[in-house]
């Protein structure tokens, strides 16, 4: 699988909506990255603005991940970024509240207790592990801070996709995804 190069859907020249990320598998035992399976649908189905931008396949390495992700965040100064990593021992879909660094812990911007309020299987999250998921959510909130951008994000932790989780998964994603544009929205109007 090749990194993909960010994809829009449409080709206006104006600031992104959202910025989405996903990884690729990073195991042997593993045929797809849950995260991945979950955009690629969501992608395929138009269902979210068409000044979307996808970045797919981020290589799941301490260095790559944030050297990829971040220069699209400058570049394209989207309102929303959700970055999507799979956790194969999660029952639900996890928004995460923080991210963790060596010297502090960063928090979102976004009420995620509010944000999940009409979802079906999501649940907040205090821990975002210690791998390349909590560090490309670190280095996110960090540029965004840095860079005084009026931008919020989120990270999401998806389960493994099942015949029987994935249309409630698809479901309160496009939920998640809505209140937060929203949020943004009511943000530029106040």
């Amino acid at each position: 699988m090749s990194i993909s190069t960010p994809e829009r859907e449409s080709a206006d020249c104006e600031p992104a909506d959202i910025l989405i990320t996903s990884f690729v598998p990073w195991l042997a035992h593993q045929k797809s990255n849950s995260s991945d399976d979950l955009i690629a649908m969501i992608q395929s189905q138009h269902k979210l603005p068409v000044n979307s931008v996808w970045l797919r396949h981020v290589p799941v390495c301490f260095d790559l991940a944030p050297a990829l992700v971040i220069p699209e965040l400058q570049r394209l100064r989207p309102r929303v970024v959700v970055c999507c990593g799979m956790a194969e021992n999660r029952p639900c879909l996890s928004v995460e509240k923080q991210a963790v660094g060596k010297e502090q812990t960063l928090q979102t911007a976004v009420d995620v207790q509010t944000l999940l309020e009409n979802t079906l299987q999501s649940e907040v999250s205090y821990d975002a592990g210690r791998y390349v998921c909590n560090h490309l959510y670190y280095q996110v909130l960090a540029a965004i801070e840095a860079a005084k951008l009026d931008t919020i994000a989120i990270f999401v932790h998806v389960p493994i996709l099942t015949d029987e989780n994935r249309a409630v998964m698809l479901s309160d994603f496009l939920q998640i995804a809505s209140a937060l544009l929203r949020q943004t929205q009511m943000t530029q109007i106040e």
